[in-house]
């Protein structure tokens, strides 16, 4: 009898470490897979991971031999995945890592609602501005992306471009001088000339972030609102904005994020982080709302 309950005890403790170790690269891939649902103090992922946590248990305790070898296999699939450069142990353990970040540091979600009572002003002469297809503008983009960041760009191939607007974001922002228009006269400057200055107003700097954004093939918006125009770069989808999160809050921009949230609007296409240049990091506080319009170079 000592020695059945021995086994018994034994099998239990295997079950509930296996059930615990499963469950944590279930939970990561369920996450980012499943919608959110948007309950308070991530309540939804939490019941997600204590209900992976009771059907694992469950069934380790019915199929044990089954889900033994199960284990094995996922345990496979993550070490091909490893060696050809695919979803492997490495990616486990970032998304896993990002996750848990995020959990500890707020992001704050701002509900894009577009007024429409006020299109954008002057479209033709903003979008004119935006002469992201001019070598001046493509050279200074470049520039700052060897400048910052690269060793970032490179182990963070899939986020590449943005880590790449980033660096565009610190070259600017570091350097910006608020200057008004002429008196009286609504001044947009070209941004190839913006490279050369770097000083302008709030269009001017939105035109010249926009439009190194796009000379390197990322991907920017002009939000306009009560008497303000600032700069967006779309992130893509949660799980991009995760990773995000951490990588410009512990690697990049440590010391200007301190104390402080992401701040972004989600739509239809994906999640846009503000590029303001009242701000020393991407995603901080918004100067305004609400929107007014929005242009798309």
């Amino acid at each position: 009898m000592g020695n059945e309950s021995g086994h018994s005890s034994f099998g239990d403790i295997l079950v509930g470490f296996l059930g615990l170790l499963l469950a944590v690269p279930l939970f990561i891939m369920a996450h980012h897979q499943l919608p959110e649902i948007g309950l308070p103090f991530h309540l939804d992922r939490i019941l997600l991971f204590v209900i992976l946590i009771g059907l694992l248990l469950l069934v380790l305790r019915l199929f044990r031999t089954i889900i033994t070898l199960g284990f094995l296999a996922a345990l496979v699939w993550l070490a091909y995945g490893t060696y050809t450069g695919k979803y492997g142990f490495a990616e486990v353990y970032r998304d896993g890592r990002a996750f848990v970040f995020s959990l500890q540091h707020d992001l704050n979600a701002e509900k894009l609602s577009v007024t429409g009572k006020e299109a954008v002003p002057r479209q033709q002469e903003l979008l004119s501005a935006m002469d992201y297809n001019n070598p001046a503008v493509r050279n200074f983009a470049i520039s700052a992306t060897n400048e910052f960041f690269k060793e970032a760009q490179q182990k963070n191939f899939d986020l590449r471009k943005q880590i790449q607007c980033f660096a565009v974001f610190k070259k600017i922002n570091s350097n910006w001088n608020y200057v008004d228009d002429p008196q009286n006269t609504e001044y947009f400057a070209k941004a190839s000339e913006s490279t050369k200055l770097l000083a302008g107003d709030c269009d001017d700097h939105a035109v010249l972030m926009a439009s190194c954004i796009k000379a390197i093939g990322g991907q920017a918006r002009l939000v306009h609102t009560t008497a303000h125009i600032y700069p967006e770069l779309f992130i893509g989808n949660k799980n991009a904005l995760e990773r995000i999160n951490y990588i410009v809050r512990e690697q990049l921009f440590v010391a200007e994020s301190k104390g402080h949230e992401l701040h972004y609007h989600e739509d239809k296409d994906g999640i846009w982080l503000n590029l303001d240049y009242t701000q020393h990091y991407p995603g901080g506080d918004f100067m305004a709302e609400p929107v007014l319009g929005i242009l798309y170079p």
